[in-house]
């Protein structure tokens, strides 16, 4: 009997992009399954964000070869909020949405952030991660399959990002979207991402899976080893760390 492995969510072939004749993406091929949380690391020019707006359908511009599929339903969180400032929070929230419930459904995800007291009151009264929650409650209302992620804590104190990680973990494992997150976070990567790419000169140059129960720990010994390994791809000096 032949076991037919399901399609990935994701799959890119040889895709290679260029702007004004600069290469930044080099033959990048990659498939990630269905629900899987993925982390892109690597140094500022490194192709992370290139990646991401490729798979987003941004940068019409750029010179493209390979190519790549993903889900029809894709949501994107950017490292700004993107709050229109004119319109109030649910507003913002349910903006473009065209569904009956729409109200109501973002409402209950106002509340699954913590929201839920702020959805009648305007973006410029929320502090940085309100409106970056806010902002959460936008993607995942849609119900993404693919949620694409640009550094979007990284404005964040380190409390507030710590807030955000949980939230973000608990708003992924309802919904189960396949999600891919850049950041320059070693640590934020390996506390939420199931697999963890490491991206040089416009290639994967590391796929490491990250194979640690949740929640998850600093200092638990395959969390540090793994730390030190990127910590050391990435050029930083672990002596010091």
């Amino acid at each position: 009997m032949t076991l037919h492995q399901p399609s990935p969510a994701v799959t890119v072939r040889e895709l290679s992009r260029a702007f004004k004749g600069r290469g930044v993406l080099d033959h990048v091929s990659l498939d990630i399954p269905k629900g899987q949380f993925v982390a892109l690391l690597g140094e500022s020019g490194s192709g992370k964000t290139t990646l991401l707006r490729a798979l987003a359908g941004l940068d019409d511009e750029a010179e493209t070869q390979g190519h790549f599929h993903v889900p029809a339903n894709v949501s994107v969180l950017f490292q700004d909020a993107r709050l229109l400032p004119w319109l109030s929070v649910i507003d913002n929230v349910t903006l473009g949405l065209r569904r009956p419930d729409a109200r109501g459904a973002a409402q209950e995800m106002l509340t699954a952030v913590g929201l839920s007291e702020k959805a009648d009151v305007w973006p410029n009264t929320l502090s940085g991660g309100q409106k970056q929650r806010a902002a959460l409650a936008r993607s995942l209302l849609r119900a993404p399959d693919l949620l694409l992620a640009d550094e979007p804590f990284g404005a964040l104190d380190a409390l507030t990002r710590l807030k955000m990680h949980a939230l973000l973990f608990r708003l992924v494992e309802r919904q189960k979207p396949t999600v891919i997150l850049v950041t320059h976070d070693v640590d934020e990567a390996l506390l939420l991402a199931d697999r963890i790419l490491m991206l040089k000169d416009g290639r994967i140059a590391e796929d490491h899976p990250v194979e640690l129960s949740h929640p998850r720990r600093t200092g638990h010994p395959a969390f540090e080893a793994l730390r030190l390994r990127l910590l050391r791809s990435l050029g930083v000096d672990t002596e010091t760390v």
